[in-house]
């Protein structure tokens, strides 16, 4: 395919030039005028020849992202496929049986979450459920709490607890915030395998704490996981109230349109088919293999050219309304987990990646806006803007209304950047909700599959954070050697290191003695801390 007639023409990014500016505006906007959506890369420093020069990364970018929605293996560690894009659109799944899967989960949670709300499932006392405790990690938390920040409306479903750390004090407050509460909620755990150590925490402590209360733990409990794992077999034969599948075909971080995110807005009282229909058409208008004309190709290329192709600026998230506050959140780890690699498909050391940071507008014009303005250019800002504002917006009397104060911001905000020679996206919504957040989150997935293209990564894979989770199975593991060795004896971290027959971890082992030490009151230390090789442990 050849995509050169459909590069439009339009003037360099000249500052302090307004007529450019403009023409670069008109040349570089895009608009659908049925998702609602503008996306404005004008202020990228994107020009004819730089967009003819990466047509043909883009044509295999495009072939690339096609193959993978047929089914293609787009993850060679583990075999797996990527099908996050069946999601919203099950016809598209490589096979019938995966298709009507996926609308009968999609059938079965929303009658699920319907006979929730009404009062129709009830604890095993018989008591209407109120709030939710949701349990998960990584895209099993943010997803959720993307959906729930952003779409719920006040008053409307249950009440969310999320527990998305293993932080001990983090989860006595949410415990505490709960209090009676706790015996009416609803506690789903996600977890793929069921092994991972965080949401199996917080289930064992969660479950601990229901237990206590003189609650029913299975009548209460529901398990988000993949058919056969630990997690599903252990809800199989409790009998959980129930459980729903994940596939192995979606990542956590893709997995927003799966149970991961329909069930927590279902039981917000969100209609997700909106949702689904938003990711869905925004996916189509994504497949648009015209570089011009596909936003998340606009974007991918805008990324590409601000960090010179290995990820040298930054992506500041400025989105300009509190329901979004999350959203930047939530693009840190679909962003960065999927392009953050230290080798490229071919093996080469490439140390590829894109960092991700943001708050809010208004917020940060008081904030880091200094920094952006005349501080180290190291990064392209992503404003995400609403034009609808809400009924309680009005003008009070002669003033503006929070909205134009808001706008003015970011209109503001955005003109200054350009004028310090930084560099700019606007995605502009006509308004938010279901749809449009459903097509917001598409738009980035894809953005990311086609960055991922350019620089030849695998944007769905995750080696680093995989040898994480090793290396911290690998601690765990030593704290409870450590801990048998324990006994009346005193002894110097490098004895007891050499006792459980890791004398190279002699460092670690102090890490282990020190939290334990702080945490078990029969742990004796005898010595001054500042001077670690003194120090002598024993227990009794």
């Amino acid at each position: 395919m050849s995509l050169a007639p459909q590069i439009p023409s339009f003037p360099p990014l000249e500052t302090t030039n307004h007529e450019q500016l403009w023409e670069r505006f008109c040349g570089l906007l895009w608009r659908d005028e049925a998702l609602g959506f503008w996306l404005d890369a004008s202020r990228m420093a994107l020009s004819p020849e730089v967009l003819t020069s990466l047509q043909p990364r883009f044509e295999k970018a495009f072939a690339a992202m096609a193959a993978l929605e047929k089914g293609s293996i787009a993850n060679p560690d583990e075999q797996r496929q990527v099908g996050h894009y069946w999601l919203r659109t099950p016809s598209l799944a490589p096979a019938p049986a995966i298709s009507e899967e996926l609308q009968q989960q999609q059938q079965a949670m929303a009658a699920f979450a319907q006979g929730v709300l009404q009062g129709s499932v009830t604890t095993a006392a018989g008591q209407a459920f109120t709030d939710v405790v949701w349990i998960g990690i990584g895209g099993s938390g943010l997803g959720p709490l993307l959906v729930i920040h952003a779409l719920q409306q006040t008053g409307v479903g249950l009440r969310f607890h999320f527990i998305d750390n293993v932080d001990p004090e983090g989860m006595g407050r949410t415990y505490g915030e709960l209090g009676e509460q706790l015996k009416t909620s609803l506690v789903i755990v996600v977890s793929k395998s069921g092994s991972t150590p965080e949401p199996h925490i917080g289930m064992v402590q969660t479950r601990r704490r229901l237990e206590q209360s003189g609650s029913h733990w299975p009548a209460q409990a529901v398990a988000i996981t993949v058919p056969g794992s630990k997690l599903d077999q252990q809800a199989a034969s409790e009998g959980w109230l129930r459980r729903f599948a994940l596939h192995d075909w979606v990542g956590g971080r893709t997995s927003i349109t799966s149970a991961v995110g329909l069930l927590p807005g279902l039981l917000a009282g969100v209609p997700m088919e909106d949702f689904l229909a938003g990711a869905a058409a925004m996916d189509s208008v994504t497949r648009e293999p015209v570089l011009c004309g596909n936003p998340a190709a606009l974007m991918a290329a805008g990324w590409f050219v601000a960090g010179s192709g290995r990820g040298a600026r930054d992506m500041v998230v400025l989105p300009y309304r509190d329901r979004l506050e999350v959203f930047s959140r939530y693009l840190q780890q679909l962003v960065m987990e999927s392009l953050g690699k230290r080798c490229d498909r071919d093996g080469v050391v490439v140390h590829q990646g894109i960092a991700v940071y943001g708050n809010k507008g208004s917020t940060d014009q008081h904030a880091y806006v200094q920094q952006l303005r005349d501080g180290i250019d190291n990064f392209f800002v992503t404003f995400i803007e609403v034009l609808k504002d809400p009924a309680a917006g009005a003008a009070l009397e002669e003033e503006d209304t929070p909205g134009d104060l808001l706008d003015g911001f970011l209109q503001g905000t955005r003109t200054a950047l350009t004028e310090g020679g930084r560099q700019s996206i606007t995605i502009t919504m006509e308004r938010l909700g279901p749809r449009e957040l459903g097509a917001l989150v598409a738009l980035f997935e894809r953005a990311v599959g086609f960055y991922g293209e350019l620089v030849n990564v695998n944007a769905y894979h995750q080696p680093g954070v995989e040898a994480g989770k090793k290396a911290a199975a690998a601690v765990l593991s030593l704290q409870k050697q450590v801990a048998a060795r324990l006994d009346a004896t005193p002894r110097t971290v490098t004895e007891i290191a050499q006792a459980v027959g890791a004398p190279e971890q002699v460092e670690r082992v102090f890490w282990i003695l020190r939290h334990m030490a702080f945490n078990q009151p029969d742990l004796r230390v005898e010595g001054p801390w500042g001077q670690p090789r003194t120090l002598r442990f024993s227990k009794g």
